[in-house]
């Protein structure tokens, strides 16, 4: 199986983002857990790209490509946004006092929990976020 999706960057996009993991989740018989997790997944990573990659006011397209074997899916969301590696951010200190918890980290802690693994590497001008998860 493999899927492609192109979105531009407006936040009303995650619903297409959201209907396309759903379809890849049927596609492959995923329980609604699983499917639920990985449309965190996607959404948590779609709205930092959204929010951060480009100046405001600039309009520009993240591709999110998802391909299984059977035993293992693997998304890769690519932009052309400023270069930023999501796996060298420090993960959120889940043991410490939301209230007093610095903003940020939260996304890539949960990325990092569901997937099995999560890799960045940037090559001609794109950001290329890998993520597999076993299925």
């Amino acid at each position: 199986m493999k899927k492609e999706i192109s979105i531009k960057n407006h936040m009303d996009e995650l619903l297409r983002v959201n209907q396309f993991v759903e379809e890849i989740g049927e596609e492959l018989g995923l329980d609604m857990e699983l499917q639920m997790n990985l449309n965190l997944v996607m959404e948590e990573m779609v709205v930092n790209v959204i929010s951060y990659a480009y100046p405001e006011g600039t309009e520009a397209s993240i591709e999110l490509l998802a391909e299984s074997d059977g035993k293992e899916l693997t998304f890769v969301l690519s932009d052309r946004g400023k270069e930023f590696d999501p796996t060298l951010t420090e993960s959120a200190d889940m043991d410490e006092n939301p209230a007093e918890r610095d903003l940020g980290g939260m996304g890539i802690y949960i990325v990092k929990n569901i997937m099995n693994e999560v890799t960045y590497q940037r090559l001609e001008g794109k950001n290329l976020l890998t993520m597999k998860k076993e299925i």
